[in-house]
C-alpha cells in the first residue's frame, strides 16, 4: 500500500488503482501528512511574516499584490503558505510560540520593522528566510527591494522643478509605538522602518541639492495606514504650515485620502495643491495620482523564487527592482 501513495511508479497503473479503491472502501484517507513531514523533515509551506494584523493583507492593495505574486510563486513549487501577522502591539512571549509552532520550510519577511519580536522569533529557527523591503541587515536573509531613497528623490526633484518650495510629508508609522501627530528631528533620527526613514530622506535630499533646507521640511506621521489617516494628516500638515504647496505621501493609500480631504476643503488639486504618492495601486492610477510605480507582485514572485531556490554557494541574494515615476494629474506648477 505504501507504493501506491508514495512509490506510483513501482506499480503498474491498474494494480495502483485497485490499491486505492480498496483503500477507500476501507475508509483509509492515505499517508498521515503530519507523519510524512517528520520523516521527510519538510512541511511543504512557507511562512510570510506580515507587517501588520491578518486582514491588512486582504484590504492593503500593495500588500494584495504581493501577497497575490508570492501564492502564484508557491502554487507553482507545490508549496502551501503560511501567513504570520506580526506587528504592534504584540506581545514578545507570543511572537516566540507562534513562530515556533510553524510548520515552514522557510519565511518570507515582508516589510517588518528591525525591532519586531517575531524577527528576532524567525531569525532564531535559522531556517531560509527571504526580506522584501525592510529591515535591510538580516545575516544570511537574501533581500527584495528597490531603491526607496532615490525612487523619492526623483519625484521630489520633479516637484521642485515645478516651483514647489514648501513641501509637507505624510508618512507611515515611524517606529512600532504609537505616534500621530508632527515627527520632530528627534523621530526622524530613530525610525525603526527603514522603507519610511528613506523615502523621507529622498525628499530632504533633493531640497538640499536645490538649495533648500531640509529642515523646513513638515513630516505628519500616522500611525494606521488608510485613507482616513491621510486625510487627517493633511489637515494636521496644513494647519501646521499653510503655506505647503505640495504634500508628498509615502503611499498611495495615504496620498488618496489626502486628496479626499482636499476636496472636501475645496481646495484646487493641482491648482492649489499638488499630492503625490507612492506605489502605484490601481486605485491611484485611476485617480491620476503622480506617484512612483513599484513592482509588487513582482516582489512577491521573486521572492518566493528566491526562497525555494536558495543560492548553492550560500550567499545571500540581493535584488532591487526598477521603480517608474508616473506624472499624473495631481502635481502641477506651485501656486504663487
Amino acid at each position: 500500500m505504501s507504493n501506491a501513495y508514495n512509490r506510483p511508479d513501482q506499480l503498474s497503473a491498474e494494480l495502483r488503482d485497485r490499491v486505492l479503491q480498496a483503500a477507500k472502501r476501507r475508509g483509509y484517507p492515505g499517508p498521515d501528512p503530519v507523519a510524512r513531514s517528520l520523516r521527510t523533515r519538510k512541511a511543504g509551506a512557507v511562512g510570510l511574516l506580515l507587517t501588520e494584523a491578518l486582514s491588512y493583507s486582504f484590504r492593503d492593495p500593495a500588500a494584495m499584490s504581493f501577497l497575490s505574486g508570492l501564492a502564484e510563486s508557491c502554487e507553482a513549487a507545490g508549496q502551501g503558505l503560511l501567513l504570520i501577522p506580526a506587528g504592534p502591539g504584540r506581545e514578545e512571549a507570543d511572537a516566540a510560540a507562534v513562530v515556533q509552532q510553524a510548520g515552514v520550510d522557510g519565511f518570507v519577511v515582508y516589510s517588518v520593522a528591525d525591532d519586531d519580536p517575531y524577527l528576532a522569533a524567525v531569525c532564531e529557527r535559522h531556517l531560509p528566510m527571504v526580506v522584501c523591503d525592510q529591515p535591510r541587515e538580516i545575516p544570511g536573509a537574501s533581500l527584495i527591494g528597490i531603491d526607496d531613497r532615490g525612487a523619492m528623490r526623483g519625484l521630489a526633484d520633479y516637484l521642485i522643478g515645478l516651483g514647489h518650495r514648501d513641501i509637507g510629508v505624510l508618512s507611515m508609522r515611524l517606529g512600532r509605538d504609537r505616534s500621530d501627530g508632527v515627527a520632530d528631528a528627534e523621530r526622524l533620527r530613530s525610525p525603526n522602518f527603514h522603507v519610511q526613514r528613506e523615502r523621507i530622506e529622498g525628499v530632504r535630499d533633493a531640497m538640499a541639492d536645490a538649495g533648500l533646507d531640509p529642515q523646513t521640511l513638515t513630516v505628519v506621521e500616522r500611525f494606521e495606514h488608510t485613507g482616513k489617516a491621510g486625510h487627517a494628516a493633511a489637515a494636521q500638515a496644513l494647519g501646521v504650515n499653510p503655506r505647503i504647496t505640495a504634500l508628498v505621501c509615502t503611499t498611495d493609500v495615504l496620498a488618496l485620502g489626502a486628496l479626499d480631504w482636499a476636496r472636501w476643503q475645496g481646495i484646487d488639486v493641482p491648482g492649489q495643491l499638488s499630492v503625490t504618492g507612492f506605489d502605484g495601486v490601481d486605485d491611484a492610477l485611476r485617480e491620476g495620482l503622480t506617484t512612483v510605480r513599484q513592482p509588487q507582485e513582482e516582489k512577491g514572485r521573486r521572492a518566493g523564487a528566491l526562497l525555494m531556490s536558495p543560492s548553492h554557494s550560500g550567499v545571500a541574494t540581493v535584488e532591487m527592482l526598477e521603480t517608474e515615476l508616473l506624472r499624473g494629474s495631481t502635481a502641477g506648477p506651485a501656486r504663487r
